[in-house]
């Protein structure tokens, strides 16, 4: 097996469709099967088909692709990429498995059931095909019990995380004769092709991250139970205090769904024997009874928090375990949440979170010590190291420290010391890597990760696909570096441009960063990339600040801080070395600004992209307005050809503040160009933008032409303008809407000139400046940045 070009899901439910959906998303052919049905509907009485009508028989599947364009978040990157969907049914389509070169079951989570399915599969299976198991729990080695051999060597689970488009995690799992080599396979493809991470697992209930983290909200719910906390409690402590996402324990269990949870933890319950475990894994009677009473979370509008609507707007209440009602949400506070707040880095804000000793700080230690000890004494019955423990659990419940890495964060030696003073049993073979020297199972050295592995200190493998820079910066490959961006070396004589400001959001010494980095690189390296690891790439420009001086009418103050912005990317954009930008999550506003004048942008999968400035009642003033009629001038060079609907749409984007859904998404809102493209592992972006500068100094770059711009002019904006005018006499948008909108218009249409004018981008830029300034004057702009500043999103006035 050298690639899979063509796959099959069988099963065409949430899951099924989601896996479908994201092998469709990588550009892999896919045929989506599921059951006949066995009845009509009302709807398909009417139209007067039958049973043996093909939209009937393959109506599971053809609603199924219906609901992945309706689905938010939305399983593909493009509605376009539906069409690499067929749909079918396991009567007519079956032989059509004969054809695929990989076949994924996702039917009911019954042993029974997939091992007839299996036993069916192996009847049109050939040699090469494989053949995967998508669940949560249920042995891989039991489904194929009754298989034969050299089917066995091509099969194993391949356990998705729900939603598939957006959960890092896969957990691969071998039966007992599968193929190494096919394992090999599987998880470099699934790595590399569809951006997992990428575990392996052995075939033991609910294999790694299901099995711990199902254990550490059981235990967070019998210590909740026995100690009387609320569900604001325990989820303001269980929460980014200890690492976790800001769901928590309980907005998680809501979102997946009380009645998932309880199947999941049933599973380990009927199949482990240890009376201890049992006794964890047995559900509580809470979690029945919300399930008996059809609270079960989100998808029915209550569990333990539920939105009621009002006249007054939505309020968030939560559930009173003791009287089962619920009540407004309240806030919580406390000392060791205080300081876990103000502490920086997560290994910090967990060790705060210890040390305050109030009532907070004993629910932390008493729901992680048991999780703790837990995940030491399964770790070589669930897992071949403990990195992929580490791993499972970061990438399937998004904790940012996995159990090992928060032992060794709040001091391995003393955690183990206090748990055996309070009776504990620590699992011997931790006491005796202590006992020989060890105060945590990690190590780094040289920027080379090494971990305990088989009682000693391993090098963890790393990817040359995996490019951090952290770990760079932790190398002394500095090359320079201000309070808002750094400049790394990342070898082969390529830089890199990091931002680490708040938010890395653009101010003034990212700007001087920018422009220091075009002098050396000019002199000293091949060429630039434009990253960084951020939870965002940038949220755009330092918005207080501008709001400040506009506020204080500092006229020449906020002049200044774009034409700083304007040369800057200007500068970027003039570098006559290769510059290759790799953004990622949100971009927007100065974020797009500050992709726009590279040469290519590899874009991650998960890139939401957008010019949102006039959110902010202002335009774009950091060239994107110039960028995008270049960028349209340029893809209609023919001075024939009519320019006004490039610029229209244009508008369109600019002036709705249209961000994309996803990094391919990007070329449906106009701001991919042809050289662009996109990375789906996110882990792998830095490296792919590397590699493409290193192809362009390899191919002998020259730095682009400077060109001229074709403009629409006067005429053009008067067209854009009336857009405008008749969207504020549909109610569409407001008047102060309209304005902003007019000032795009006059910069998109390159001022009052004739159509065909060619300008400068110097004169764009001026225009740019120039519509800006006057928009930061505007008492309503000045009321909309400071809504934005408060509350995080839009104020339409």
């Amino acid at each position: 097996m050298t690639t899979i070009r063509s796959a099959a899901v069988i099963g065409s439910g949430v899951m099924g469709s989601g896996i479908a959906a994201h092998l469709a998303n990588v550009g892999i052919p896919v045929l989506l099967l599921d059951r006949v049905p066995t009845g009509l509907t009302p709807q398909e009485e009417a139209a007067g088909l039958s049973l043996a009508h093909p939209k009937v028989r393959n109506r599971f599947a053809v609603s199924a692709m219906e609901k992945l364009v309706k689905t938010n978040p939305a399983p593909l990157y493009s509605e376009a990429f539906a069409s690499r969907i067929t749909p079918g049914n396991i009567e007519d389509d079956w032989a059509k498995l004969s054809g695929v070169d990989w076949i994924v079951e996702v039917i009911i989570e019954n042993l029974q059931a997939k091992q007839e399915l299996i036993a069916r599969i192996e009847t049109v299976w050939k040699p090469g095909i494989i053949v995967s198991s998508n669940t949560s729990g249920i042995s891989i080695n039991a489904m194929v019990a009754n298989a034969g051999a050299q089917f066995k060597k091509s099969f194993l689970g391949t356990h998705f995380f729900n939603p598939p488009r957006y959960m890092k995690l896969l957990e691969i799992i071998p039966n007992t004769e599968t193929d190494p080599a096919v394992v090999a396979f599987m998880r470099d493809f699934c790595e590399k092709k569809l951006g997992k991470g990428v575990v392996q697992a052995k075939d033991t209930p609910n294999f790694i991250s299901n099995r711990i983290g199902t254990y550490g909200l059981l235990v967070t719910l019998r210590e909740m139970i026995a100690k009387g906390y609320t569900v604001e409690e325990v989820d303001a402590v269980t929460g980014p205090a200890m690492g976790r996402p800001k769901s928590a324990t309980f907005r998680t269990l809501d979102l997946v769904g009380l009645d998932t949870f309880v199947h999941v933890a049933n599973n380990v319950f009927e199949l482990v024997t240890d009376p201890a475990e049992k006794a964890v894994f047995d559900t509580p009677a809470l979690l029945k009874d919300m399930v008996a009473n059809g609270w079960i979370g989100e998808k029915q509008g209550q569990g333990f928090y539920k939105k009621v609507k009002s006249a007054a707007g939505t309020e968030i209440q939560a559930l009173n375990l003791e009287t089962l009602t619920y009540a407004a949400s309240r806030k919580i506070s406390g000392a060791s949440l205080e300081a876990s707040k103000q502490a920086k880095g997560t290994g910090a804000k967990i060790k705060a979170l210890l040390g305050a000793k109030d009532r907070y700080s004993e629910l932390a230690w008493n729901i992680l010590k048991p999780v703790l000890i837990y995940a030491a004494e399964k770790c070589d019955e669930i897992a071949n190291n403990i990195v992929d423990i580490d791993n499972a659990l970061k990438w399937g419940f998004n904790w940012e420290l996995g159990p090992f890495e928060t032992w060794d964060a709040i001091g391995l030696k003393r955690s183990v010391e206090r748990m055996e003073a309070e009776g504990s049993a620590v699992p011997v073979w931790v006491k005796d890597w202590i006992a020989a020297g060890h105060d945590s199972f990690y190590e780094r050295k040289e920027g080379r990760t090494f971990a305990l592995l088989n009682a000693e200190l391993r090098e963890v493998e790393s990817r040359p696909e995996v490019i951090s820079l952290a770990s760079l910066k932790q190398q002394n490959k500095v090359i320079r570096s201000n309070s808002g961006a750094t400049l790394i070396d990342i070898g082969d004589d390529v830089a890199c441009l990091e931002f680490n400001s708040p938010n890395n959001a653009i101010g003034a010494d990212i700007l001087t960063m920018i422009q220091q980095s075009v002098d050396e690189v000019r002199s000293n390296y091949r060429g630039l990339v434009v990253a960084n690891e951020g939870k965002n790439f940038c949220v755009g420009a330092n918005l207080m600040l501008l709001l400040m001086e506009a506020q204080d009418g500092e006229w020449d103050e906020v002049d200044g801080i774009i034409r700083l912005f304007q040369n800057a990317m200007l500068k970027l954009k003039r570098l006559d070395k290769p510059v290759v930008a790799a953004p990622h999550k949100m971009t927007l506003g100065g974020g797009v600004e500050a992709c726009m004048p590279a040469d290519q942008t590899i874009f991650s999968a998960e890139t939401y992209y957008g010019l949102v400035e006039t959110g902010v009642g202002l335009i774009p003033a950091g060239g994107g307005c110039k960028e995008l009629a270049l960028l349209a001038s340029q893809q209609v060079r023919d001075p024939e050809v009519d320019l006004q609907p490039w610029i229209n749409a244009a508008f369109e984007t600019v002036a709705m503040a249209k961000v994309s859904t996803s990094g391919h998404d990007t070329k449906r809102l106009g701001y991919m160009r042809a050289g662009d493209r996109v990375v789906v592992n996110p882990d792998h972006r830095i490296y792919e933008a590397k590699q493409a500068v290193l192809r362009m100094d390899a191919a002998g770059y020259t730095p682009p032409p400077q060109e001229k711009i074709r403009v629409v002019g006067e005429n053009g904006k008067a067209v854009m303008q009336v857009g405008a005018y008749t969207m504020l006499k549909g109610g569409y948008i407001s008047a102060h809407d309209q304005v902003i909108a007019n000032k795009l218009a006059h910069v998109l249409a390159g001022g009052n000139v004739p159509a065909g004018t060619l300008v400068t981008e110097e004169y764009m830029l001026d225009l740019e400046r120039e519509a800006f300034l006057s928009l930061c004057g505007e008492q309503k702009t000045q009321q909309r940045m400071q809504y934005m500043l408060a509350k995080g999103k839009a104020l339409r006035n």
